[in-house]
């Protein structure tokens, strides 16, 4: 018969198991952004497909809504998972948002995600609507819908990486940063899959940074 874990090491394995967790207290940011993309996932699976079109629709960075409303939809798209709940992306928004604001803090981890999803949209919806203006691409193009929490983290892991170990950092790069490629390989959406290599790089191009707020954090 195994022998019962003492309460002292039971307590252990479960403060352990709720540091990889959000926390109201422990981390604010993660833990409220995640209670709203829970809703906004509930509202998703129990809503009309019609209700539930028109709100991706309204909160698309798209061409066309970036150049109408651009504060607006960039908002309101990083208040939906693409692919519901139960995604790869939904599953790294808590583990790595989670990491992330225990080591920087809240308002910092918050602009990390921020930086990525802001300028990985940008640089991917920009081109097309200037290929577009060329006649390269049709109108039509101007309407793509886009929306999602996917750049975000991306360059969430990007910047969470830099405070590893060097063994441990790699691999992380190496894993995600081969799944994005074969993604890319794979060319079913050649635009979000460059944008999700783009916010990767932008992730990794803020180790000074979170380096920095680590060590004063």
């Amino acid at each position: 018969m195994t022998p019962e874990m003492p309460a002292p090491g039971r307590r252990l394995r479960v403060a352990g198991l709720w540091r990889v967790l959000p926390t109201p207290t422990g981390t604010p940011f993660t833990f409220t952004y995640a209670a709203v993309l829970a809703v906004t996932s509930l509202l998703t699976s129990y809503a009309g497909p019609s209700l539930v079109s028109d709100l991706h629709r309204h909160s698309s960075t798209d061409v066309a809504h970036l150049t109408q409303q651009p504060l607006l939809v960039l908002v309101a798209s990083a208040l939906w998972i693409a692919g519901g709940i139960a995604s790869p992306y939904a599953i790294g928004f808590l583990l790595v948002l989670t990491a992330l604001e225990r080591r920087i803090g809240a308002l910092r981890t918050a602009g990390v995600f921020l930086l990525g999803h802001v300028v990985a949209t940008l640089a991917t919806e920009v081109p097309v609507g200037l290929s577009v203006l060329a006649g390269h691409l049709p109108d039509s193009s101007l309407h793509r819908l886009d929306y999602g929490i996917s750049f975000g983290v991306a360059a969430s892991v990007g910047a969470l990486a830099g405070l590893f170990r060097p063994w441990l950092r790699w691999l992380v790069l190496a894993g995600f940063g081969g799944m994005l490629i074969d993604d890319l390989i794979a060319f079913t959406d050649p635009m979000t899959n460059w944008g999700h290599l783009l916010a990767l790089s932008i992730g990794v191009a803020t180790w000074p940074l979170v380096r920095r707020w680590r060590r004063s954090a």
